[in-house]
């Protein structure tokens, strides 16, 4: 099994940054892929961003540009940078580890934008 803590979320304004942080620990080597979701009030869980062990990563079009997901392979570690943030943003935030059966999640992290 593979536990997934997400840390940095928090409040800020629009137009800011905010760098979110997910480290893994237990059975890693069996992780295919990390990614972050989130879900604001009302909404399904949407994917973010994903990146490969491999390096490929994945963008929803709502963060192109202003978001970057990276690892930290030495640290079992996969960060979120976000920047030029928008209230649209604001949502819980959760981490993913992609697994050959079903996906590890995150208890999830707040962020919110204001205006």
């Amino acid at each position: 099994q593979v536990q997934l803590v997400e840390s940095g979320g928090g409040l800020v304004q629009a137009g800011g940054s905010l760098r979110l942080s997910c480290a893994a620990s237990g059975t890693i080597f069996s992780i295919n892929g990390m990614g972050w979701y989130r879900q604001a009030p009302g909404k399904q869980r949407e994917l973010v961003a994903r990146i490969t062990n491999d390096g490929r990563t994945l963008y929803a079009d709502s963060v192109k540009g202003r978001f970057t997901i990276a690892r930290d392979n030495a640290n079992y570690t996969v960060h979120l940078q976000m920047n030029n943030v928008k209230p649209e943003d604001t949502a819980v935030y959760y981490c993913s580890a992609i697994m050959p059966g079903p996906n590890s999640w995150g208890p999830g992290t707040q962020v919110t934008v204001s205006a």
